[in-house]
């Protein structure tokens, strides 16, 4: 039970997750590249808790998934490895980048130079992320939901 509550909340908040890492890009690009005055740092504060969210919802999935085998053999099954190393891995990896961008920029984010390094942080990790999801067409047994 509480197995499928994670994973529901995992696989759903993932929407909401793109959804805001797509709005805050948007703002970032508007404000770099045409140099419109629009408000992004809540927008990439809100975008940077919801991926913490997911972190530790994934953190929790983890330690409790049947997809997620600790030995040997599942380095051998690519649908096993990829629970096991690669999905993990690789979103460790854009949550420490989205947070170090945020961290370094979030002052002053009002200054286009500023915005340009938070926009390219951000674009990073959303491809991160893209990627490392566990997409219907990629990995067999996978779902949207």
């Amino acid at each position: 039970m509480l197995y499928t509550i994670l994973l529901k909340s995992h696989s759903g908040l993932r929407w909401l997750l793109l959804a805001l890492f797509i709005a805050t890009l948007i703002q970032l690009g508007r404000k770099v590249f045409s140099g419109a005055t629009v408000p992004v740092k809540k927008l990439a504060l809100f975008t940077l808790i919801l991926a913490h969210v997911q972190l530790l919802l994934g953190l929790a999935l983890y330690f409790i998934s049947p997809k997620v085998h600790f030995d040997a053999a599942a380095m051998s099954d690519s649908i096993l490895r990829f629970y096991l190393v690669e999905h993990i891995s690789l979103m460790l990896v854009a949550i420490i980048i989205l947070t170090i961008g945020y961290s370094k920029t979030k002052n002053r984010l009002q200054e286009i130079s500023f915005s340009k390094k938070a926009f390219y942080y951000y674009l990073v990790s959303l491809i991160l992320i893209l990627v490392s999801i566990p997409w219907p067409f990629r990995i067999a047994g996978a779902g949207w939901f």
